[in-house]
């Protein structure tokens, strides 16, 4: 998935440096395996606290709604999962 995301209209609210976070988030994951995905999220984790980057539960679901648009059937299936895990919190 190319940056073309990032430029959906109902993403005009949120900071750009937020969405370009996310954006290397996705670039470097890519081609991870499973067992390297938990450490990868630990990392990404503290990379986000060390630079502030938090996400309200509003750009949360607008992100996840211009995602859903522009992904394959698989991507969708790990799109739910992640939310999955994310609503358990």
């Amino acid at each position: 998935m190319q940056n073309d995301w990032m430029r959906d209209e109902s993403l005009k609210d949120i900071e750009p440096y937020k969405l370009e976070f996310l954006q290397a988030l996705v670039f470097e994951s890519s081609n991870l395996r499973k067992e390297q995905m938990l450490p990868f999220l630990m990392a990404v984790a503290k990379r986000g606290q060390e630079k502030k980057v938090s996400f309200s539960d509003k750009e949360i679901d607008a992100i996840v709604a211009v995602l859903r648009k522009q992904a394959s059937p698989d991507e969708i299936a790990k799109i739910e999962k992640v939310m999955a895990m994310r609503s358990r919190r």
